[in-house]
């Protein structure tokens, strides 16, 4: 039960209250108790002096033996218990007249028997009677039943009191208690849940004082980490993502030199094998002029693929911030095809291009024309001879579209998804005997996301057709 009240707020608050309430209560009850007896006491007390200052004043202008009328009548007075004279030697003196010694006795033993029940006041007082120079004392005992009765009234209602003052005291401090901890508990709970970090509350701001500042601050504090939980919830999601995805290219990293070391190692020991039959002249290798030109042309597809690899190195070294111009994208176009000429009039190749006077994008000029090229050089080295290569590019809304379809020719519907990975060939129209590196549409992807466009393929009724768009200049 202590340890319940030391841990409750509410509880010690009612204790308290009560305690004080009731020491308080009990306090002025003592004090009324012990002041009003006095009080009235002191009162009649003064009532008694000045009835008894006028008595002395007549006794002090009537002869000893003529001034038994004066002590009756004294005696009367309703104030009055009783009187005693005694002499300036300190021996009591009888009062004159017999009748007034009968009344005199009768109200003595009043008195005394007074003493155990009620109290009386008493005064003494000095005078001389005018036919004596000697020094008399006066006592004189006066009724007090008034103080008596409020002691016993006091008595009386101790019990209802002591009933009324608790109740009010409980009544009071539980409702005190309520008033004060109520907003305290309120902000214990509520630090309770900040502590668990659920901030989905409010505080009633409506109280003026300090316990109402407390309250907007701890709403002002909530909004507050609220929003910059859910910004570090947002950051940490995003760093997730970030780690998730770095993971994911470095595990693309290991596995693109994984199969660069494979794919370079073919073309080296080729080479090789043929630089040493054609050494040593081993049986058709004696033919030096065929083999060199093999061996020529495995250089060559070597040297595309090297600088394939150092593309992509480029490309992940130059970041997100890489240098990007604003060139004309169909002069690149026509540039290209201009250079690959020879190429297409060997081939028989029906090239058309729908395109724009020209379109100017923003991009790195070096990158894109590799896109440019290896889509384009691709419809061109995968096309059957007299197959048509249709080139076309519109402006829509801001945006570049591009494509480039060649006929002829079709793409195996599970071969697509992977067409984009490194060293993909698709077997017989993609093999190594085109010279291709493997390397050049993945390439062409990195660079177009680098830009913010993606490359798509599709078969089309006549054969292939790649595309993206890019946002102009």
């Amino acid at each position: 039960m202590r340890e319940k009240i030391k841990s409750s707020l509410f509880a010690k608050v009612f204790f308290i209250t009560a305690a004080m309430l009731l020491c308080i209560s009990l306090l002025v009850y003592a004090l009324l108790a012990w002041l009003m007896p006095r009080t009235y006491s002191g009162r009649l007390n003064a009532v008694l002096d000045e009835q008894t200052q006028v008595f002395l004043s007549e006794l002090e202008e009537t002869a000893f033996l003529d001034s038994g009328g004066l002590f009756d009548q004294f005696l009367k007075n309703t104030d009055i218990y009783s009187v005693e004279l005694f002499d300036e030697d300190g021996r009591q003196v009888p009062i004159p007249a017999g009748h007034q010694e009968a009344v005199l006795e009768e109200t003595a033993v009043a008195v005394y028997e007074s003493y155990d029940s009620d109290p009386v006041l008493s005064n003494s007082y000095y005078f001389s009677f005018s036919d004596s120079h000697g020094i008399y004392m006066l006592m004189v005992y006066g009724k007090a039943e008034q103080v008596a009765e409020i002691r016993q009234a006091f008595r009386h209602i101790l019990p209802l009191l002591l009933f009324v003052i608790l109740a009010v005291s409980f009544g009071a401090s539980w409702l005190y208690s309520r008033l004060i901890t109520k907003p305290v508990l309120e902000i214990s709970r509520i630090s309770e849940e900040m502590s668990g970090l659920h901030l989905d509350w409010q505080i009633d701001t409506r109280r003026t004082d300090e316990l109402g500042t407390l309250g907007r601050s701890l709403n002002s504090l909530s909004r507050n980490l609220s929003a910059a939980l859910s910004g570090l919830k947002d950051a940490n999601k995003k760093l997730e993502e970030d780690i998730e995805r770095e993971k994911k290219l470095e595990q693309a990293r290991t596995d693109f030199f994984s199969a660069v070391s494979h794919e370079l190692k073919t073309p080296v020991t080729v080479i090789k094998g043929q630089l040493e039959g054609m050494l040593l002249g081993i049986g058709a290798y004696k033919d030096h002029k065929k083999y060199l030109a093999r061996s020529l042309e495995t250089a060559n597809t070597l040297e595309s693929m090297v600088q394939e690899i150092l593309t992509i190195s480029r490309l992940d070294t130059i970041g997100e911030d890489f240098k990007r111009d604003q060139f004309d994208c169909v002069q690149v176009i026509r540039n290209y095809l201009n250079e690959t000429e020879d190429l297409i009039a060997g081939k028989d190749l029906q090239v058309s291009m729908e395109l724009p006077p020209f379109v100017w994008i923003n991009g790195n000029k070096m990158l894109m024309e590799k896109v440019f090229s290896n889509l384009i050089g691709n419809a061109v080295k995968y096309s059957p001879p007299g197959a048509a290569i249709r080139i076309c590019g519109h402006m829509e809304c801001e945006r570049f579209y591009f494509s480039v379809e060649n006929s002829g020719t079709r793409i195996p519907d599970e071969s697509i998804p992977k067409l984009f990975d490194a060293f993909y060939r698709v077997e017989q129209s993609r093999n190594r005997k085109t010279g291709g590196s493997g390397l050049g549409l993945y390439v062409t992807q990195r660079i177009l996301r680098r830009h913010g466009s993606e490359c798509g393929v599709c078969n089309t009724d006549s054969g292939v057709r790649f595309s993206f768009t890019m946002v102009t200049a």
